[in-house]
């Protein structure tokens, strides 16, 4: 797995290429609850490159989407491969995490968020 993180005004991005899965899932924790720790609000996970995600990434998913909701955080996810929305999709991620085409309509999202609250 390489994982990049950017950041655009106030979203911190992730890019996940490779697998996400319990060898992996360890790096992508600590990258994650350490922006979250930072003070992160806005986190959007870019899975354009992911080619497998196991239960053990959508275990930290589900950790930081709860960590995030504390400080009226938002997590949204982006640019899925069709076999891992299923994954979402069967596991019920999909009910309360935004799925969004593409990294533009994932930050636009957060707009959204915004408005709405």
């Amino acid at each position: 797995m390489k994982l990049t993180e950017t950041k655009q005004s106030d979203i911190v991005i992730f890019r996940i290429q490779g697998r996400l899965d319990s060898n992996t899932s360890t790096a992508f924790e600590d990258k994650i609850f350490s922006a979250i720790k930072a003070g992160a609000k806005k986190v959007l996970l870019d899975f354009s490159d992911l080619e497998y995600i196991s239960s053990a990434g959508l275990r930290i998913i589900l950790k930081a989407t709860k960590d995030l909701k504390r400080t009226e955080g938002h997590l949204v996810l982006c640019a899925m491969q069709d076999y891992v929305k299923e994954v979402f999709e069967i596991s019920g991620f999909d009910t309360f995490l935004p799925i969004m085409p593409s990294v533009g309509e994932g930050i636009q999202a957060f707009e959204s968020f915004i408005a709405s609250h």
